[in-house]
């Protein structure tokens, strides 16, 4: 099959109860507290081809890690179908978990007062792994996510990059078919995200892995990934690439403009954000104004030393989507 994740129709319900904190309403607290009903997930569909890494994205409370969770058999949904390389996550968990990876930022899979080493040792027979694939994987791992320096270390003195790394080396071992990574490179530093997505991206490219990744990082999912989901209350808001979002939400463009000091230049269809010293920034959308135009603009009220454009960061082309989306909602 050329499609690895499935989701049909798939819903997901919490129910939480809440609780006054007025002292009159303590027995009703007790006796009869009041429960409300949050929809995580609201009929998803999605399709995820073998090879694929996708982006799957939105605000907190959105419903990403839930539907990491039932991708990971951690849960079931209340509705729908999911399927996973043609199996059902919990009717064959046994079977499946075998066939899967999974990656949580706040979570770890590391024997906390033992060498790195024994934790590796107690996958590989916990999990049955032959040994061939494991002394396989497991130089592949080590080397280029640079575990031999850390292979004594015990795993409450690791930094967090660093467990990150060898929780992603272990959800590797028994060499997955798709991987679920979950905020992988929360709270890592610039060097230790750099190593980790570009194993990521290697693993997908080189032995045709489906990747499916949540991270509020949007520039970090854009460097990752060609398409990406966006969800917004249990439900999808977007699918597709990273150029189509940027369409979506027009396309908003940075324009720098070093003038001699003490001019300051007024272009229509642009908005002023920022300068001083004759260097002058303006934000403007591609799709209604041109860039000669704006520079036309500029070069009749004075002198242009230099100029300088580029896109908006994705970040900020994002969030102006979910503003939008919380404006119509």
């Amino acid at each position: 099959m050329d499609t690895a994740v499935s989701l049909r129709g798939v819903w997901k319900t919490y129910r939480q109860r809440q609780r006054s904190a007025r002292l009159r309403d303590v027995f009703q607290n007790l006796l009869r507290p009041a429960v409300v009903r949050v929809d995580a997930l609201k009929g998803i569909d999605l399709d995820v081809r073998r090879g694929e890494i996708v982006a799957y994205a939105g605000p907190n409370g959105a419903g990403k890690s839930t539907t990491i969770k039932l991708l990971a058999s951690l849960l079931a949904p209340d509705q729908g179908t999911v399927r996973v390389l043609g199996m059902d996550p919990v009717r064959e968990r046994v079977r499946y978990v075998g066939r899967i990876g999974v990656v949580f930022g706040q979570r770890t899979e590391l024997w906390w007062d033992h060498p790195l080493s024994a934790s590796f040792a107690w996958k590989r027979v916990v999990w049955d792994i032959p040994r061939e694939r494991y002394e396989r994987m497991l130089g592949l791992v080590r080397e280029l996510l640079g575990l031999d320096e850390l292979w004594s270390t015990l795993a409450r003195e690791l930094s967090l990059g660093q467990r990150m790394r060898a929780d992603l080396a272990m959800a590797l071992l028994h060499e997955p078919e798709v991987l679920f990574l979950d905020e992988p490179t929360l709270g890592l530093d610039v060097l230790a995200r750099r190593r980790i997505l570009g194993f990521v991206r290697d693993v997908s490219r080189e032995r045709g892995v489906t990747v499916v990744v949540t991270s509020h990082d949007m520039d970090e999912l854009e460097q990752l990934a060609a398409r990406i989901v966006l969800l917004h209350r249990g439900a999808i808001a977007f699918d597709g690439d990273f150029a189509a979002l940027r369409r979506a939400s027009s396309d908003r463009r940075v324009l720098l403009l070093e003038t001699p000091p003490g001019a300051r230049p007024e272009l229509r269809g642009a908005e002023r954000t920022g300068g001083e010293n004759g260097r002058h920034e303006f934000a403007y959308d591609a799709t209604k104004v041109r860039l000669s135009d704006l520079l036309e603009q500029a070069a009749a009220q004075t002198q242009i030393l230099d100029v300088e454009t580029h896109r908006a960061p994705i970040d900020e082309v994002v969030a102006d989507l979910y503003e939008r989306w919380q404006r119509q909602a």
